[in-house]
């Protein structure tokens, strides 16, 4: 090289000028050197590259898709997590906190008052009382489901045997008034409050 090419090269290399206590040797040195590194860095993408089109291509082929392929990475992860020294000692924690807490005696004291509370008289009451105020809004409900496909399948058939241009009665029976007043509302409304 001539003393030319190397000047330029400095230049660059050092941005005008060079790092204390660094000859001009030194530096042009290090400049070929990262020169080097920086084409086979290139070439190693070049390489990469190919390299994982070449293994997209083997996957494709066998029918590996890339949510399989995910869902392989997923599992082998959380295996990788369930095997890990932190996993492992974290779960004995917190074993061992469990054992803790479950042994102690407000737990145990709490455990023997909700069990008590569950045999109590008042618990079964109310446990009852509420059986049979559900039973008795499934039972309107299923009463009035009932009573509404009726009259939906009354309505329909008004449909077909009015003529087209007369949907009065149909229209008519439609309106609030008049299904308020209805035997299928008054005894779902009958259901519904009962003293």
């Amino acid at each position: 090289m001539d003393s030319m090419n190397q000047g330029s090269m400095m230049n660059e290399a050092s941005g005008g000028s060079l790092p204390p206590g660094m000859t001009e040797e030194e530096a042009l040195e290090l400049q070929l050197e990262l020169s080097k590194v920086e084409d086979e860095i290139q070439t190693l993408r070049h390489v990469l590259t190919a390299k994982e089109r070449h293994a997209g291509d083997l996957k494709r082929r066998l029918g590996i898709s890339p949510l399989a392929e995910f869902k392989n990475n997923i599992s082998k992860g959380w295996q990788d997590v369930q095997s890990s020294n932190a996993y492992m000692r974290t779960s004995q924690t917190l074993g061992d906190l469990n054992h803790r807490v479950t042994s102690s005696n407000f737990y145990l004291t709490a455990s023997a008052t909700l069990e008590d509370i569950s045999r109590s008289d008042a618990y079964k009451k109310t446990q009852e009382t509420l059986s049979q105020a559900s039973q008795m809004t499934s039972a309107a409900f299923s009463t009035m489901g009932s009573a509404l496909r009726n009259r939906f399948g009354e309505m329909r058939a008004l449909t077909y045997t009015n003529s087209p241009g007369n949907n009065y009665n149909m229209r008519h029976s439609l309106s609030m008034p008049a299904m308020r007043n209805s035997s299928t509302f008054k005894t779902f409304e009958d259901k519904l409050f009962v003293p």
